[in-house]
């Protein structure tokens, strides 16, 4: 005991191993005056027992042990309201002992803050006494080891996830990713399975047990029966042996970057070229590109035409978020990249179909309003393409899922203008709005307001103010048809352009637009004269 209050420790004893606690936990462990530990329901704690050794005669022992894990909680706010209200309870019986001067050694298995219980002490703990973690061999490396395969090469991205995802979900990351972990398994093993079944990894899976431990297990994933999977289990997916292919991998998948506008090519990010099709490839029958618009948000606003030919193609290129969109099933390949590459991704995609392959490149709303077909067909204009088919299927617009939310605006003439200067000067997007205003058509602007370009707005609004009245009708659509959706029906006179970002649409009304006592908003069909 020291004088003043205790210092909280979360102490990482590895994956169950004694003899891969560090010497720096094993020196806390035994100076320790009080030490915690969690464990289920039923059974002792396993952080405990990978202790044993280590923990002094004497000592306080806390144990914490949970409330329910697996099974139906009775709380009345479900099972998070049960857990954080025993991780409160453990946190004061804690505190008790810091405030009364005691050092206290909460011990985690594998790494405190890898998936571990402690962390949920610490965000409780830390900032009301001293606290430090000291890491501890995670269990994905005692797996990784006991499987002895590399796990990752290289610039192999290595994605670590939950067992308890949705299997679509899970399937997508597996596909998008080159190597894995998979921890959280037990009941949820069937699903992991069906998962890299869909992503097509279910061959090259390893599954380990209790990994380190007197009682690991290691085989492979298809040969375990779920039935016996414990929770302390997992799954590798080792990301491909590059000593085996002198050209590695397909590299479909580019660097990833954030950036405020769509669309544009002129950008440092490229996509490595698909391989080069071999003499006579290109007359595959099957063989085409088809460009699909995905729609804006919402399922059931994906077309039954555009379902059809996501199910049927072996591969989907397209900018990260909208390939996301596409439900991942055994077969096919993934091929995500930034969203200003758009003729660099329309070439890979080509370089796919002169290979033999179905390729569908992927764009929200229309294909055709701002999106990738416009840049295939920029790609494909390179006579070693001539041979390729291409297809572009329909989609719902931003503009059209917006005016059907107001009601009818562009029910008379209309016109969308993209507000992005990458791919055209500021001047010319001026000179377009002017007389779009003059011709007093409905007007729906797209990529109204970024963080690289906050002020261009206000000069479009002035640009409109100066041809129209203050009164004309503006509608803001913000995420329409997904969460969080929300449409503001406002004027021009009245409109502030800072409330508008990138996941807005603004429609500006003609002089005829009306808006009905029930806050409709639509346009009369005819023009006076």
């Amino acid at each position: 005991m020291t004088a003043g209050v205790g210092h909280l420790w979360g102490v990482g004893v590895g994956p169950g191993d004694p003899e891969l606690i560090t010497r720096k936990a094993a020196r806390l462990i035994a100076a320790a005056d009080v030490i915690a530990y969690h464990s289920g329901p039923k059974g002792d704690s396993i952080a405990r027992r990978i202790a044993d050794d280590l923990v002094p005669t004497g000592v306080i022992e806390e144990l914490l042990r949970y409330p329910v894990t697996t099974g139906v909680s009775v709380h009345p706010l479900g099972y998070y309201g049960e857990i954080g209200a025993f991780y409160d309870a453990a946190a004061e019986r804690l505190a008790a002992h810091l405030a009364a001067g005691r050092d206290v050694v909460v011990l985690a298995e594998g790494d405190p803050l890898f998936y571990g219980s402690y962390m949920y002490l610490h965000d409780r703990l830390a900032d009301r006494f001293p606290s430090e973690v000291v890491p501890g061999v995670p269990a994905l490396a005692a797996a990784t080891a006991a499987a002895g395969t590399g796990l990752a090469r290289h610039e192999d991205v290595l994605t670590v996830l939950p067992g308890t995802l949705p299997v679509p979900e899970l399937a997508r990351r597996l596909a998008d990713t080159q190597a894995a972990v998979i921890m959280k398994l037990g009941r949820t093993f069937p699903g992991v399975i069906e998962a890299l079944r869909q992503a097509g990894r279910l061959a090259d899976a390893w599954y380990v047990e209790r990994a380190s431990g007197a009682d690991q297990v290691v085989a492979r994933v298809a040969d375990v029966d779920p039935a016996r999977v414990p929770y302390m289990s997992m799954v590798l997916v080792p990301g491909p042996d590059t000593r085996a292919d002198a050209a590695g991998r397909a590299t479909g998948s580019a660097v990833r970057r954030d950036a405020d506008d769509a669309p544009g090519s002129d950008s440092a990010d490229r996509i490595a070229p698909a391989a080069p099709a071999a003499p006579g490839q290109d007359a595959a029958t099957h063989a085409e590109v088809v460009v699909v618009g995905l729609g804006p948000g919402p399922d059931h606003w994906l077309t039954p035409e555009a379902s059809a030919a996501l199910a049927s193609v072996d591969h989907i290129v397209g900018y990260g978020p909208y390939v996301n969109r596409v439900p991942q099933r055994e077969g096919l390949q993934r091929h995500a990249s930034g969203n200003t590459v758009e003729v660099d991704r329309a070439r890979f995609a080509l370089d796919l179909a002169r290979r033999g392959e179905r390729v569908a490149v992927v764009s929200g709303g229309d294909a055709g309003v701002f999106g990738m077909a416009a840049a295939v067909f920029e790609a494909a204009e390179d006579e070693a393409y001539a041979g390729v088919p291409i297809r572009v299927l329909p989609g719902v617009t931003a503009a059209q899922a917006v005016a059907a939310r107001a009601g009818a605006p562009m029910g008379a003439d209309f016109a969308i203008v993209s507000l992005s200067d990458r791919l055209k000067p500021w001047s010319v997007i001026e000179d377009r709005l002017r007389h779009i205003s003059r011709a007093d058509l409905v007007l729906s602007l797209y990529n109204p307001r970024s963080k690289a370009r906050p002020e261009q707005l206000f000069a479009a609004r002035d640009i409109l103010l100066d041809e129209r009245g203050p009164e004309t009708v503006v509608v803001i659509g913000r995420d329409v048809g997904r969460a969080g959706e929300s449409l503001r029906v406002t004027t021009l006179g009245a409109w502030d352009p800072a409330e508008v970002d990138m996941k807005c649409l603004v429609m500006i009304g003609a002089r005829s637009t009306r808006v009905t006592p029930g806050g409709q908003v639509w346009t009369p069909r005819f023009v006076e004269d």
